[in-house]
């Protein structure tokens, strides 16, 4: 069982040093293209989001609770306040809803 998570480590080790040696062996020249200059820009963000926005509505007892604070704090992103309103928004939004649903 123990040798299985060096075996598990070293695997993912391996296959992201491939990915980026072979990244900068194919992409010796900048890339000139609009649309995969576009498509490379968004990547990190995208990843972000399929990996938080899953975790916003199962973190709660209650998904309604986790979704009904997900809107208020992209409301309140999107009216410009800050990280910390942002999230103590979404805090006492969870704390209301699941205190009485």
């Amino acid at each position: 069982m123990q040798i299985n998570v060096y075996v598990y480590i070293f695997v993912m080790a391996f296959s992201t040093w491939i990915m980026r040696v072979a990244a900068s062996l194919i992409m010796k020249k900048p890339v000139e293209n609009r649309f995969f200059q576009s498509f490379l820009y968004y990547v990190p963000y995208v990843t972000l989001a399929v990996m938080t926005f899953p975790a916003i509505v199962e973190a709660t007892q209650s998904p309604l609770a986790g979704a009904a604070a997900l809107i208020v704090c992209i409301g309140a992103a999107w009216a410009g306040r800050g990280l910390f309103t942002v999230a103590v928004a979404g805090c006492l939004t969870v704390l209301v809803l699941e205190l009485f649903l």
